[in-house]
């Protein structure tokens, strides 16, 4: 008597119990490789192996799944996970670059993303030159020095809080015949996608709030599908794909996004109000202030009245008074990432910008006493009571005195 293979006893099981009922979510196919048969080497050849289920690096349902959320909740017409924000990142720009070619980037970026260009890109023979965010003049003449294969920026930069003018530096990218490439990440497609405004692609890490629970190392890459293609040969080659256990936990946060995205925003529009009246606290920035100086920028662009959860201020007293406010907060937590349901808080000077100098630091607008602070779904009241105590706690005798 001849033993069925185990592949055939599951795919019995499997077809008896699908017959009678459909799962809630998508399962999580935790597996390597796929049995073949003639339709399946057809689709192999005919697509390339790309996106087809025959070997997980190549394609994988629970992968495909969550890239088809994010994909539709940018509005793009496909995307491609990959196993971080930075593997998101690299794959694009090496996909759109080769040796020789040119990109204009914007000075203010996360750390890793501006190593990235500095270190790596160039060393590949990429040539990198920088703009400020929101100088749509730097913008203009940087692209008309020669031709650039990609302009690069965050949609809400990292972590001075600037915001990109996607259309217009969009228009002045297509008129060169350069692709756009944007970071949603700190904003999120909750307050604007990026591609309905002119930009070819968006990368985020999903890490941060398309996942949203601080438990999942994550990218995506999100485009037309010929570029995603491009992108996904990368990601292939160069070993960039997404778990698919990970890949689960992205698509079941994306679930609950827009009741997250939406907590969160209100919390940080009523803190930083409330930071502005603070005494302790110098300067403070969130594009849905009337005193941030792109607030009528994101007021254009952006789809939702709400202004996204990141806020950044700077406390009185430097890096070191910074320190002490930190270590005194009790419900916030300090920590290096942002998105999740938890508030966190964190110095970029020595975290996020860590590999920055000290004039790099000052040119990219990261200046001494400078916070970053990633609000959660905590309630807004006891997070507005966890600052205020640290604030007080870590004052100066002359700044503690009434004015």
């Amino acid at each position: 008597m001849t033993t069925p293979r185990q592949s055939e006893r599951w795919t019995e099981a499997a077809r008896g119990y699908l017959s009678r009922t459909t799962p809630v979510v998508p399962p999580i196919y935790q597996c390597t490789t796929f049995e073949l048969d003639d339709d399946s080497y057809r689709d192999i050849v005919e697509g390339g192996g790309f996106g087809q289920t025959w070997y997980t690096r190549f394609g994988n349902p629970t992968v495909a799944w969550a890239a088809d959320a994010v994909a539709r909740l940018e509005g793009g017409e496909a995307a491609v996970m990959t196993s971080s924000g930075m593997a998101a990142i690299t794959t694009t720009l090496l996909s759109l670059c080769r040796a020789g070619d040119r990109i204009v980037a914007a000075r203010e970026l996360y750390g890793d993303t501006r190593d990235l260009l500095v270190r790596d890109l160039s060393g590949l023979g990429i040539r990198v030159d920088f703009v400020a965010t929101a100088d749509l003049g730097q913008w203009e003449a940087a692209l008309a020095a020669g031709p650039t294969a990609v302009a690069y920026a965050e949609s809400l930069s990292n972590p001075q809080l600037r915001v990109l003018d996607i259309p217009r530096v969009a228009e002045l990218a297509h008129r060169r015949g350069t692709r756009l490439v944007v970071d949603n990440t700190f904003a999120s497609a909750f307050t604007v996608q990026p591609l309905a405004l002119g930009a070819d692609v968006v990368v985020h890490s999903a890490t941060k709030f398309l996942n949203g629970h601080s438990d999942v190392v994550a990218g995506v890459v999100v485009a037309d599908a010929a570029s995603v293609r491009e992108v996904q040969r990368r990601v292939v080659t160069f070993g960039t794909c997404l778990d698919p256990h990970a890949a689960f936990l992205v698509a079941r946060a994306l679930h609950t996004y827009q009741l997250r995205l939406g907590r969160q925003a209100d919390a940080a529009a009523r803190i930083a109000r409330w930071l502005e009246g603070s005494p302790e606290v110098m300067e403070v920035r969130y594009p849905g202030l009337g005193s941030h100086p792109d607030a009528a920028v994101a007021e254009r662009t952006w789809r939702s009245g709400r202004r996204g959860a990141m806020v950044a201020f700077v406390v009185g007293g430097g890096n070191d008074r910074a320190a002490r406010f930190l270590r005194a907060l009790k419900v916030v937590r300090e920590a290096t990432s942002l998105g999740g349901v938890e508030t966190l808080i964190s110095a970029p000077h020595n975290s996020s910008q860590f590999s920055y100098t000290p004039q790099e630091l000052d040119l990219a607008g990261i200046g001494p006493g400078l916070v970053r602070l990633s609000v959660g779904i905590e309630d807004a009241a006891e997070l507005l009571a966890d600052l205020d105590q640290a604030l007080r706690r870590t004052a100066t005798p002359a700044a503690a005195q009434p004015t």
